[in-house]
């Protein structure tokens, strides 16, 4: 089995890429070894000492440091990713629900800004190792989740305001600001 690995905006983060799928219905994000009680693959990862976040898309696993050096910590990564797919086990376990499902509240505004994250921000984003997600729209303003590279990056308020709320306020005049929850 060989394991990419690609780098992202956010220095605390890579990009783990297995060449097989990872979680096919939905992007999971385990913010602490806590919230990955249902996934035998981040319980795995959360167990190597340094491992501060887990992510999982569609066919990679983003992966935030807290403390020693790539150098260190990205050997045991990709011993631990390995492992799981050797063992057989899913990565997540059937009744996990995916943490990307998008809130219906019957907004004909907020339904356009949840077309737009998804169709033009959530792409571009998953490709660095991360993902944004709709929250909700209120009073002119789209609050967002910053999940996997995206979440602590150096760049994520540049992303934010130059990139994702100019765009939105090109598409959906209602839109005054873009804050991140």
């Amino acid at each position: 089995m060989f394991i990419q690995t690609e780098s992202t905006p956010n220095p605390a983060t890579l990009k783990f890429l297995p060449g097989r799928p990872v979680h096919e219905t939905g992007r999971l994000d385990y913010p602490d070894a806590a919230a990955a009680a249902r996934s035998p693959l981040a319980r795995r990862l959360f167990a190597i000492d340094g491992v501060a976040g887990v992510h999982l898309g569609t066919d990679f696993i983003t992966i935030t440091k807290a403390g020693p050096e790539w150098q260190h910590l990205k050997p045991k990564v990709l011993g631990a990713i390995m492992e799981h797919y050797q063992s057989g086990e899913p990565a997540v376990e059937d009744d996990a629900a995916p943490t990307d499902a998008l809130p219906e509240d019957g907004d004909e505004v907020s339904a356009e800004i949840r077309e737009l994250i998804e169709t033009r921000v959530r792409p571009a984003v998953a490709q660095d190792g991360g993902d944004i997600v709709f929250e909700r729209f209120e009073d002119g303003v789209v609050y967002l989740q910053m999940r996997g590279s995206c979440s602590g990056c150096p760049s994520s308020t540049a992303t934010l305001k130059h990139g994702i709320e100019q765009m939105l306020r090109h598409y959906v005049p209602e839109v005054t600001e873009v804050r991140q929850v």
